[in-house]
This record gives structure tokens, C-alpha cells and sequence, in this order.
């Protein structure tokens, strides 16, 4: 990104500078006016959301945190952090008193709302299982970081494989490929209803903040105000957020000194002030210079009048505080000020809007400072912190584009800006939480768009905020957009929060037109998804996503910072627009769709549900031939389509499903192996398919609504490709279950999916629906345990395999080959949970395309999950073929060492004979015996009581490579303990402290000395429990294992003999065990197998 101005760089405000300012100090007590004011924070992080890749581990029974939400607790206590934020879903009209519980517990609330059933909380760490186990509370997540999408598109710079098209401008007509907003028929629509343009409708836009200065922002088709309210989320204490200011010193005028310097005041009243610096937004695309002269040392006075809450901000740096420059916030008067003066002779504007708010009487007990008041009035300065929230509002709502014809979706809605992502740190869950309910409850929004979400490995919608989402839409009657997430083209990859059952969750789709105009990228299918778009169904077979919408755009961006370009479409877009893509894209088309229909509903009188906007929505989308169910849900939205089943107000009814699932962590849903599609990712071993094998599903459907007799529905199946068969009825008798029975017969390996139609002709909707995805995996069979696939992949297309992984695999080695000269080509690895392990960067692990760490031909994936692979083979827009050849070959690896454990007298100083007999497990393969360093180890099985602590000490010599500290095999298996190591400074190196009681560290090259290992009994409900403990270092000075360097072939199930010698150089300290370790290693770095050699004391 690159940005440019001419104006000169101004001098700082040494004496503010001086002050320090800037967030992150620590405050003591309200400061004098002559004095200068640090702002304290409340050290409360949000751990980063993080992809679930390891192995799952079995939740206690009523545990209401899982394993994603406990991991994020124990990465907080590893930190050292004493408090950690919650979110709570209660009963409803139970907030007053599990807020009385968190505070009897030592912790805060923040926003609390009784008719949904929230509460945010901050409580301390060791009270988080106390408060979820309140009787009220229904459901608990962790609050946690969620990183803001990158929408941007990568350029390779290679000649080719795309071709040059015309840019946007003034002159491109309203239906174009660049904001294709005619792809779902809106142009249709508005053409033939003007006033049905989305005027009459707010659109809230939870994001990074939307720029209040862009041209295509400023008003509607009316010549209304287009932005009518903009928010902070954030939370003035816990967020860390340091653009909220806390407004505690007092000052009087007409002048004033304050941080050394003297202030002209509006009056000579009383006011409190404080001050803002830039810095704060660093690391985000501000870069710390909010008024773009080039620095990032300025500082600006803040002004605030406690009586009436006026505020004023010195933005133009002459410490005068002038009655004019008085600013409320945006909604009362739309008052907007700029952080610097632009340069007309440049492109670039050179500078940024903001606005304010406050919030008053903000509880300052967290910070346990007596010399503190009880409570403090903050103001908050609002700008953007990114350019993703305009381009999704564009989307939604833009009115002229370019100053031409080119519109949003729904260019005569109105929005609502709510920032909630913070400065480099993503948007946090509590944050979009807050936003959200402030949004619908507060700020009288229609329809909200939220383009933000995370993947955890249990994808079920079965946590607070689906909980929280899905009450907000019942009770308020304002449906929610939310993007499907960007971790596909693997099945299962459905982001969180759009897993909520009422959510539309929205998915990617892309046309020919718009890969050539957005991408210089050429193509043959007329329409289909982005690969990157994730994919359904849930992990409890639950229907997601619900439709999909163009994840393409070209769209408003700030004007104050140049976005990147797309090189291969041969064009540059102007300052103020950029091209992006993601389903945070998609989602805003479809919510700009639903705008123009509550905006026909508000024309016409006729009231919509969110219900009614759902189903209908549903039931007219368009589905597309040739692509899964999985992938598209019900289709492409159609907006003409929709409002003719809308307009006629059909009647929606209610329904629950019980259905089968079969996955590799089934057994973690909130009813063990069942949900509410019938979804079978299992190995054929396991109750999973084979190709030809035919399995038969009960799924039972009860109506909730409607009728208390007797109701015939039809029963079809929509994008079945011949392996599903169904009945062609059901009779349903309201609030009992009637079993439909399904029959599953795949005739090719693969995925195979489509939804069950559930339907009461009478109704004028499709009354339910239900997903059915069975995958048939291949088996890595003897004797070769590889499978080889061949076949071509189209540009920006896939093709998917799936491979069934072994118990015992020590490594999975898949290999890609047959590829075209200069074809780009590459395989994404998704484990059994549907997380990818692999990086889904569109610059990583392709062939011919430099620059990626990633070997794009070979890779191992050590100790894989057991269960069903899938490994995706797409190729990149950039690619000079349309078609792609391929070859893929996947092998389960892994041998025998025995013995595994051996036990040899070795004199120091002299060289001992050892030897191994190495077999292989599986297919043929070359592997390497390596030796190494010898290591000195403690293995014991002391018992600790719950609440103590145990320290074990290790002097770890120079020249020592590693240090490994494990903890595990509790006679409690309820027991939670945990890890902690510190070097001989104290300070702490290591931590391993998850929800149970099997933890490792380890440090490369640790520095010599005196090392305190310290377990902790967090948790030991039986009082008392036994465990394993063991600290291993290795070491040079202790000696080496040596072993022949040459490499070996084996073929399956032959065996070779290694030798090698040890040669111990130190004893053993007293009570430690010297050993070594022979490892086999394959070319790719896999560790196939180990043998151990113990030294026995002489």
C-alpha cells in the first residue's frame, strides 16, 4: 500500500509528547490541569481466534465452556492474565441476577439485555467455571480476537493468463460486472419500481468504521443523509481501545494550563480534558497518522463539558478550544470534523473525518484504585480503522459511484456505522457482540450486516452468541447478514457466528463477466462459488450457508489512503474505490437485497418478518446446476423472485430435525452422533460410506407451528445427483415427530449432498429444509497405502478428494505432480474437523508462482488425525491454462522400531553398540535413521493435592539443544493441572495449562542453568491425584547417539536393521535417566518412528 501527500510535516507538540499521552500508562489518581494525564488501561487481551488443528478432548458433562472456549481460558491463565471477558447467554429476565453472581464472584458486567438474555462479563480467571455453572446461564464464550478479512487481491504479475478490460467510471452503465449488483436481479427490481430503491430502510453495519467523506456515501436517491448514525462498540475499559478517552481532570477559563501547556477555553466555565494521540491507530491502515502529515507524533486536546456533554476536539493544534468547534455526536446534529487539511492538487485527500460520543458514569471499579472515583464520563473519538466497513456499506447502500450510474444494492437505504474492530488487534467477540445488540436494539436499524467471523473446529451453532444472534431476530424482528466465512473450498469450513440457525449465512459466488472485469481472469462457467467461500454443513449436519451473492466488487474505500490493485485487469482505480472480495462482500449484497425488499414492504404496507424475509428468500433462489448443496445452500438470491412470494405475506411455520451424524468429534454435539441434517463424514470402518453401499437415515422431522391436525407435506430433493432417495410425502401432526427415512446409495467416490425439501404447498414458502451430505472416502489400501488421482482442474475451479487416514499414520505424504509447464496448481489438506492445515493465502503452495514458503509439491502432515482427508486441487486465476492437469498421490506412513525402549550398560568415554530393527508399517517409502544429542531425564509419579503447587528443579548444562516438560495420565480424570516453567531469573519461559491435565512445553537451545518447573493442582475434584511428570533435556555435553547417515527403502511390511553406537561423555545427575534417541526420518522431514536407548546407572 503506498500513500501519498504534500504537505509539509509538522512539528510535533513536544510538550504533550512529553506527556505521555498515549494508551497503555498506568494512572494513579485524577491529575492537576497544569499536569500531565496518563490513561490507564485494564489488562483484560483477547486471545487471537485461532484454527482448532489439534485433537479434541472430551468436554466434563454439563460443561458449558467446550474445548475452543477452555483453551482460550487457559491461554489466559498461561499469560498470567487475572481476568478474562464472557459472554453470557441467560434465560430471559434473568440478567439482574447472574450480574449479582458475577459481581458476588469479583467480576464487572458491561452491556447487559434482558429480553435477549445477555450479559457481558469480566470476571477473574479462576471464577469462569463458577459463573458458567449459574443455573440461568445457558451458554458461555470466551471473548476472543476475531482478525478483520482481508479482502484484497494478490497480483502474480505474469503475463498470459489474464486479459485487459476497460476501468470502471462515470460512464459505466448501473448493470455492470464491476459492482454486479444485477447478478441477483436488484437492477431488475428497482428498474421496475423506482421508489423501491431501499429508501424508508436502515442498514446497520457492524465493521471497522464507514467514511463519512466518500462522495458515494453522502446522501440517498432522495437526497437524504446516506450515514444517519456512527458508534464505537468498543469498550471504554476492556477493549483497549485508546480512542476512548477517560475525562477526569478538571479545568476552568477562559485559560487554562494544562501538559505544559496554556489552552483558551470556549468559557470560563469548568470543563475536563484530556487528549488524543495517533499513535494509538498504528497498526491499522491509519498507520498512526490520523491527519496525514506524513508523522506520527501528534497529540490533540480533548474538551468536555460534564453539565452538557459537549465536547471539543483541537484538531487543527492551536490549544484553543474555540465555541464553534463545539461537536456532539453524530447522530444529534451530524457533526464531523477532519484530522487535517487536504491538498486539492493531489488525488489523495490528505485528511481523515471523526466524530464523537460519550458515554457517562462508567464503572471504574476494575481498575481497584482507591485514589480513583467510583465512576467517569469517557469521550470517544470516532474514525475508521480500516477500509473494509466502507466497501461492505458501498455494497449495501452506495449511491453513485464514480459520481455515474453505478449503485449499490439498495442506494436509498440509510446506514448505521458501529466500529468494533480495535487498532491491530481484529474486532473482538464481545465488541461485535455489543455492537450488534446496540445496533438492533438502539439505533432503530432494519437489517444488519456483519462481514466478520472465525472457525472453530466444533462449527455446531451451539454456543452464546448463535444463541444471542438468533434471540436478537426473534425478539426485535431484525434479520442479520453474515458472511460464510473464507476457509473453503473443504466442506465443514462454516464460519462462526453465521452458524446461528436464523442468521442468513451468505456464501461467495463469482460470474464469468466478473472474473474477467475484477480479475482480468478468464473462465467458461457461467456462475459459481469463489473457492475460498466455506462450506456447509455444519458439524451437526445443521443448513449452512443459506444462499449466496456475489463476493466481487468494485466499491467505496477512504479517500486518504491508496488500496492495492488488481495488475492483471490492466486498469487503475481512482482514489476512493478499490476492488475486493470475500463473502464479507457477498453478505452486504444480500443485505442491500433485503433492504430493497422491507423497502417494497414499507411502499406497499405490507409487514415482513424476518421469518417471512428468510423463507422467502430461500424458497426463490436460484440454485445452480453443477455446484453442491453444501456449497451454494439454497441457491443465488433473487430479489424480483423473492418479493413475488413476499408481497402475497406467506404464512412460515416452525420446525425441529433430529438426524444421524457421523464424524470423527460427533460425539461432542450437544446430543452425541445426532443434529439436524444427516451428515456422515465418517471412515467406511467407522459407519461411514462405500462407494456402491447403501445406509438407510431416520430423520425425524416435528412441526412446532401451524395446524394442530394432521398436515400433508410433499417430500423432493433438490441437487440430489442420484445417491439420495426420499418418499414423496409425510403426514406431520404439530409438535410430534414423524420419522422420514433416507436413503443413501453413493455411486462415486466423493461428496454427495442435497437438501430435502419439506414442504406444505398451502403455505406459499418451502416450509423446511434439510441438508443430507455423506461422503464416500477412499481407503489408503495395502499394499501400497497411497491412492493416486489424476485429472484437470479449470481455472479458478476445484476439485475435491477424499482420503481416509489410518489409525497409527505417523506421517500423511502427499505429492503433486503431472503439471503443465508453468501451470499453477495446488492441494489444501483439511483434517476431519474441516480445518484446513494449510495456508489459504492465494500466494501460497501454487506451482509456478514464486514467493511462497510453502513446497508445493511435496509435503508431509506428521501424526495426522485418524479419519476421513479431504485434499482440495484448485487452480489460480493467474494460471495461463483454463485447464489443468494433475497428479495427487496421498500415502499413510509409519514403522516399528524395536525395541522401542532399550536399556544398555555404556561406560563414559567409551563407545557402546546399539542397534534397532526397523519395520514398515505401510506403503513402500526411503527413510533416514537420525541420531543426535544424548538427553538426561526425570520421570516420576508424584501426587498433588487440589489448590497446591509442586516445584521440580533442572539444571540444564550448556550447549543443550532442547528442553521437554510433560505432565499427564492423572489418576483424577477430571483433574485440571497445569504447566509452568521459569528460568533461573524467575522469569516464566513456558506454559501449557488447557481445561484438563495433559500439558508439554518445550524450549529450543535453552540458556544454561537452574530451571523451576512448577505444576499447579488447579483443579483435582477427587482432593488428591497421582500423575506422570517427566523433564527430558538434551545436551552435547551428556554425549551422542550416532547412527548411519545413508538412507533406506522399504517396501511394505519389510524390515532393515540399524546400528549405531552411544557414547555417554557425563553421567546422569543423581535420580536422572541418561538416554538416546534414533529417529526415522523421511525426506520430507516426517518423524516415521523412534527408538529409545536408556543408559543404566554404572
Amino acid at each position: 500500500m503506498s500513500r501519498r501527500s504534500t504537505q509539509p510535516a509538522r512539528t510535533a507538540l513536544a510538550a504533550l509528547a512529553a506527556a505521555a499521552l498515549a494508551t497503555g500508562l498506568v494512572s494513579t489518581t485524577a491529575t492537576s490541569a497544569g499536569a500531565a494525564e496518563p490513561e490507564p488501561r485494564v489488562k483484560v487481551t483477547a486471545p487471537k481466534a485461532t484454527a482448532d488443528k489439534g485433537t479434541l478432548k472430551k468436554k466434563a458433562s454439563k460443561d458449558k465452556l467446550g474445548q475452543h472456549d477452555r483453551q482460550l481460558l487457559e491461554k489466559a491463565r498461561s499469560k498470567g492474565e487475572k481476568r478474562v471477558t464472557i459472554l453470557l447467554a441467560t434465560e430471559k429476565g434473568a440478567t439482574k441476577g447472574v450480574a449479582a453472581s458475577v459481581k458476588a464472584n469479583g467480576g464487572f458486567t458491561g452491556m447487559t439485555n434482558d429480553r435477549i438474555g445477555y450479559v457481558r462479563a469480566t470476571v477473574p480467571t479462576s471464577a469462569v467455571e463458577k459463573v458458567a455453572g449459574l443455573a440461568k446461564v445457558l451458554a458461555v464464550d470466551l471473548n476472543e480476537s476475531i482478525p478483520l478479512p482481508d479482502p484484497t487481491v494478490e497480483s502474480s504479475g505474469r503475463a498470459g493468463a489474464t486479459a485487459s478490460v476497460d476501468a470502471p467510471g462515470p460512464s459505466t452503465p448501473e448493470v455492470n460486472p464491476y459492482m454486479p449488483t444485477n447478478e441477483i436481479g436488484s437492477v431488475d427490481f428497482r428498474t421496475a419500481h423506482p421508489t423501491w430503491d431501499g429508501r424508508g430502510v436502515t442498514i446497520g453495519v457492524i465493521d471497522s468504521g464507514v467514511d463519512l467523506d466518500h462522495p458515494a456515501l453522502q446522501t440517498t436517491t432522495t437526497g437524504e443523509r446516506k450515514i444517519v448514525d456512527w458508534v464505537t462498540a468498543t469498550d471504554p475499559i476492556f477493549d483497549g481501545d485508546g480512542t476512548w478517552r477517560r475525562m477526569l481532570t478538571e479545568i476552568t477559563g477562559p485559560s487554562a494550563v494544562y501538559a505544559g501547556r496554556t489552552w483558551t477555553l470556549p468559557s470560563s466555565g469548568t470543563y475536563k480534558v484530556n487528549a488524543f494521540s495517533e499513535s494509538i491507530t498504528a497498526a491499522s491502515e491509519p498507520g498512526g497518522d490520523v491527519n496525514r502529515d506524513g508523522d506520527t507524533t501528534d497529540i490533540f486536546g480533548v474538551l468536555y463539558d460534564s453539565k452538557t456533554n459537549d465536547i471539543w476536539v483541537d484538531a487543527d493544534q492551536n490549544f484553543t478550544f474555540e465555541a464553534g468547534e463545539k461537536m456532539r455526536p453524530y447522530k444529534e446534529n451530524f457533526d464531523v470534523r477532519h484530522f487535517g487539511t487536504d491538498n486539492p492538487a493531489t488525488d489523495i485527500v490528505e485528511r481523515m473525518p471523526f466524530v464523537v460520543e460519550f458515554r457517562e458514569d462508567v464503572d471504574l471499579a476494575p481498575f481497584n484504585n482507591p485514589a480513583l472515583p467510583p465512576t467517569a464520563d469517557y469521550v470517544n473519538i470516532g474514525i475508521v480503522e480500516d477500509a473494509h466497513g466502507s466497501h461492505v456499506a458501498g455494497i449495501a447502500a452506495g449511491n453513485s459511484l464514480f459520481g455515474g450510474a453505478v449503485d449499490g444494492q439498495a442506494p436509498g437505504a440509510q446506514v448505521v456505522s458501529s466500529r468494533a474492530c480495535t487498532w491491530g488487534g481484529g474486532c473482538t467477540a464481545a465488541a461485535l457482540t455489543d455492537g450488534m445488540v446496540d445496533l438492533v436494539a438502539n439505533r432503530g436499524v432494519d437489517v444488519v450486516n456483519m462481514s466478520i467471523g472465525g472457525l472453530p473446529a466444533l462449527n455446531d451453532g451451539n454456543n452464546a452468541r448463535a444463541r444471542l444472534y438468533d434471540a436478537l431476530i426473534d425478539e426485535y424482528g431484525v434479520q442479520l447478514f453474515i458472511s460464510a466465512g473464507n476457509s473453503g473450498a473443504g466442506i465443514n469450513t462454516i464460519g462462526d457466528p453465521s452458524v446461528a440457525t436464523s442468521v442468513v449465512s451468505v456464501a461467495s459466488s463469482v460470474s464469468k463477466q466478473t472474473w474477467l472485469s475484477n480479475y482480468g481472469s478468464v473462465v467458461s462457467t457461467p456462475l459459481t462459488l469463489h473457492n475460498y467461500s466455506s462450506r456447509g454443513p455444519r458439524e451437526d449436519g445443521g443448513f449452512k450457508p443459506n444462499i449466496m451473492a456475489p463476493g466481487s466488487a468494485v466499491s467505496t474505500v477512504p479517500q486518504w489512503l491508496v488500496q492495492p490493485g488488481v495488475a492483471e485487469t490492466g486498469y487503475t482505480l481512482p482514489v476512493g474505490y478499490a476492488m475486493f472480495n470475500g463473502t464479507s462482500m457477498a453478505s452486504p449484497q444480500a443485505a442491500g437485497g433485503a433492504a430493497l425488499l422491507l423497502s417494497a414492504g414499507f411502499a406497499t404496507g405490507t409487514p415482513i418478518t424476518p421469518a417471512q424475509l428468510r423463507e422467502s428468500m430461500y424458497t426463490t433462489a436460484d440454485f445452480v446446476k453443477g455446484v453442491e448443496a453444501v456449497s451454494q445452500g439454497t441457491g443465488q438470491l433473487d430479489v424480483p423472485t423473492t418479493w413475488s412470494v413476499l408481497k402475497n405475506r406467506p404464512a412460515t411455520r416452525t420446525f425441529t430435525t433430529d438426524a444421524p451424524v457421523c464424524t470423527v468429534i460427533s460425539d461432542f454435539l450437544a446430543t452425541p452422533d445426532r443434529g439436524t441434517g444427516v451428515y456422515n463424514r465418517c471412515a467406511a470402518g467407522d459407519g461411514g460410506h462405500k462407494v456402491g453401499q447403501t445406509k438407510t437415515y431416520q430423520v425425524n422431522v416435528t412441526r412446532t407451528s401451524g395446524a394442530s391436525g394432521n398436515v400433508a407435506h410433499r417430500l423432493r430433493l433438490i441437487g440430489n445427483d442420484g445417491t439420495f432417495t426420499v418418499p414423496s410425502a409425510a403426514s406431520l401432526r404439530l409438535d410430534r415427530a414423524q420419522s422420514i427415512t433416507v436413503v443413501a446409495k453413493p455411486r462415486t467416490a466423493g461428496l454427495h449432498s442435497a437438501i430435502l425439501v419439506v414442504d406444505d404447498p398451502k403455505t406459499g414458502v418451502v416450509d423446511h429444509r434439510v441438508m443430507l451430505a455423506v461422503v464416500a472416502s477412499e481407503d489408503l489400501k495395502k499394499p501400497s497405502y497411497a491412492l493416486t488421482k489424476t485429472g484437470e482442474v479449470e481455472r479458478n475451479l476445484v476439485q475435491r478428494h477424499f482420503v481416509t487416514v489410518p489409525e497409527g499414520t505417523k506421517a500423511l505424504q502427499v505429492n503433486l505432480g503431472g503439471i503443465a509447464t508453468n501451470s499453477q496448481v495446488r492441494w489444501i489438506a483439511f483434517n476431519p474437523y474441516g480445518v484446513p492445515v494449510d495456508p489459504t493465502a492465494t500466494t501460497q503452495c501454487y506451482t509456478n508462482f514464486p514467493g511462497s514458503p510453502c513446497n508445493a509439491n511435496s509435503r508431509a502432515y506428521s501424526n495426522p488425525i485418524p479419519g476421513v482427508w479431504e485434499l482440495i486441487v484448485e487452480s489460480r486465476r493467474t494460471s495461463p491454462f483454463l485447464d489443468n492437469p494433475y497428479r495427487l498421490t496421498a500415502a499413510a506412513q509409519g514403522v516399528t522400531v524395536d525395541p522401542a525402549i532399550q536399556t544398555i550398560a555404556a561406560p563414559v568415554g567409551e563407545a557402546t553398540a546399539v542397534s534397532w530393527t526397523v519395520r514398515n508399517d505401510f506403503g513402500p517409502v526411503t527413510v533416514t535413521p537420525k541420531g543426535g544429542n544424548l538427553g538426561s531425564a526425570l520421570s516420576q509419579r508424584p501426587s498433588i493435592a487440589d489448590g497446591d503447587v509442586q516445584e521440580f528443579e533442572v539444571v540444564v548444562p550448556a550447549g543443550a539443544e532442547r528442553l521437554d516438560v510433560s505432565i499427564g495420565n492423572p489418576a483424577d480424570l477430571s483433574a485440571d493441572l497445569d504447566l509452568s516453567v521459569y528460568n533461573a531469573a524467575g522469569v516464566l519461559v513456558a506454559q501449557d495449562a488447557d481445561g484438563d491435565s495433559d500439558e508439554s512445553v518445550s524450549l529450543a537451545n535453552p540458556a544454561p542453568g537452574t530451571y523451576t518447573v512448577e505444576v499447579d493442582g488447579y483443579s483435582v475434584p477427587a482432593g488428591t491425584t497421582e500423575y506422570d511428570y517427566l523433564d527430558v533435556f538434551f545436551s552435547s555435553a551428556l554425549g551422542t547417539l550416532t547412527v548411519p547417515g545413508a538412507a533406506i527403502t522399504l517396501d511394505g511390511g519389510q524390515s532393515a536393521t540399524v546400528t549405531g553406537s552411544l557414547t555417554a561423555t557425563a553421567p546422569a545427575a543423581a535420580g536422572r535417566q541418561l538416554f538416546g534417541e534414533m529417529n526415522v526420518v523421511t525426506a520430507a522431514g516426517a518423524v516415521l518412528g523412534t527408538g529409545s536407548v536408556l543408559v543404566s546407572a554404572p
